[in-house]
């Protein structure tokens, strides 16, 4: 019954579904494109193998190596990819090109999951993170699906929210043929909401499981020789109401190294434009990724107005500053620049990523800022003191290594699943 309900509030609430695609599509006009997928008509879809959903961007990136390392271990099972949103798209096709299948995922009503499941006809279902949907998992048990999600994370906040409909989603969570989570809080609060705890593993987070590209490395370092002697930060993933601070903050930083340079990446490219007019409002003169050029040293901010050169950024920075975090978002992947050896910066509001931020800042690598005053502070000691900014980035690259290993517990389950059915038991440790 609870099912019923929330698919008739859905159907109800459809004609406001799409008048929010057509504001996003007046935004950004990828999203005007390919509105047939979103109902489970069209995509490429490669059947008889492996679906994985990513829901954006950052999923799609985490769950890059689990892709590759599954198409290297079962090179006969096809992988098809879904996502929700145009820069998620972009970011899968970017990084697979035809090797995967790839659609929107539909809607979450049943008939469109089961025309969907029924279209694609996958082995196994494999979920990134939190991207759970009632009528989706549930047409794939009808369809006999097994349901993976992979690298689940559940923050108190997210867990808070979901108790207040536990009769809707407890059957979802029940429904999971094996979860593997973060950590053991998290764990916890899975369990709580239905998750079956023999259907269940602690594996870590498969972020950990990052292995710089020693080519992007190296064109991260010939960009770096080629802007001449001069302090770099970053600011990553930043969102609206964020960077004016980013930028009240570097104009403090260039009070004490006028020569120093911001590369200021927004989170989502709709927004390139209007923070490309904000640095100009705040009187820094810039230069966009897009333009193609090198940073003058006239030039006080990069615009990294690109998608998927994250690592690129992070590369020719001193410090990082990941965004989300001075506007209550929640913060966002604090093991990218960790993994360069980069000391951190935070804003106060982490939930998202609570555990791994503790790990860091305990370890010395990653620091919480409350405001601009005080990003521009740490930002200037790092600058003064650079023996200090190479043993924080020490300690978080250490961070990383001792935690790795997820990636490969969840590969060996999601095996045993496709081979046994019994990753659950077979993979708790």
């Amino acid at each position: 019954m609870p099912r019923l309900l929330y698919t008739l509030f859905f159907v109800l609430l459809l004609p406001v579904i799409l008048l929010r695609l057509l504001y996003r599509a007046w935004r950004a006009p990828a999203y005007a494109r390919r509105w047939r997928e979103r109902f489970a008509f069209d995509g490429d879809l490669r059947t008889d193998g492996i679906w994985v959903h990513a829901v954006s961007v950052g999923e799609s990136i985490a769950a890059a190596p689990m892709i590759r390392e599954l198409q290297r271990r079962h090179p006969n099972l096809p992988v098809t990819v879904t996502c929700m949103t145009p820069t998620g798209s972009e970011q899968i096709r970017k990084m697979f090109g035809d090797s995967v299948g790839h659609a929107y995922l539909p809607y979450d009503l049943p008939w469109l999951q089961r025309r969907f499941i029924r279209r694609l006809a996958p082995r196994v279902c494999i979920i990134m993170e939190t991207e759970l949907w009632p009528n989706l998992v549930a047409e794939c048990r009808r369809a006999a699906v097994p349901v993976v999600l992979a690298n689940g994370r559940l923050s108190e906040r997210s867990a808070r929210g979901y108790r207040r409909v536990r009769a809707l989603v407890g059957p979802m969570f029940a429904s999971l043929d094996w979860a593997a989570v973060q950590s053991r809080p998290e764990a916890d609060r899975f369990i709580d909401l239905g998750v079956q705890p023999a259907r269940l593993t602690v594996t870590g987070s498969i972020k950990f499981d990052i292995t710089p590209d020693p080519s992007r490395q190296a064109e991260a370092q010939a960009w770096r020789d080629s802007w001449g002697e001069r302090p770099v930060w970053v600011a990553a993933s930043t969102h609206a109401g964020e960077d004016q601070l980013v930028l009240e903050a570097h104009q403090a930083v260039l009070q004490a190294f006028p020569e120093s340079l911001l590369i200021l990446v927004p989170r989502h490219p709709e927004r390139f434009d209007a923070v490309a007019r904000q640095i100009g409002e705040n009187g820094m003169k810039m230069i966009r990724r897009t333009a193609g050029g090198s940073p003058q040293f006239t030039d006080r901010v990069m615009l990294g107005d690109t998608m998927g050169e994250m690592m690129l950024f992070f590369g020719c920075a001193d410090v990082a500053f990941v965004g989300g975090s001075l506007v209550p978002t929640g913060g966002h992947n604090y093991l990218e620049p960790a993994a360069l050896g980069l000391p951190v910066l935070s804003g106060p509001h982490r939930f998202n990523f609570a555990e791994v931020s503790t790990l860091l800042e305990e370890a010395g690598s990653m620091r919480i800022v409350e405001d601009a005053s005080e990003l521009a502070d740490q930002v200037i000691g790092y600058f003064q003191q650079p023996a200090t900014a190479t043993r924080a980035g020490a300690a978080g690259r250490s961070v990383v290594l001792a935690n790795q290993g997820a990636l490969e517990r969840l590969l060996q389950g999601t095996g045993q699943l496709l081979g046994s059915g019994e990753p659950g038991q077979a993979a708790v440790r």
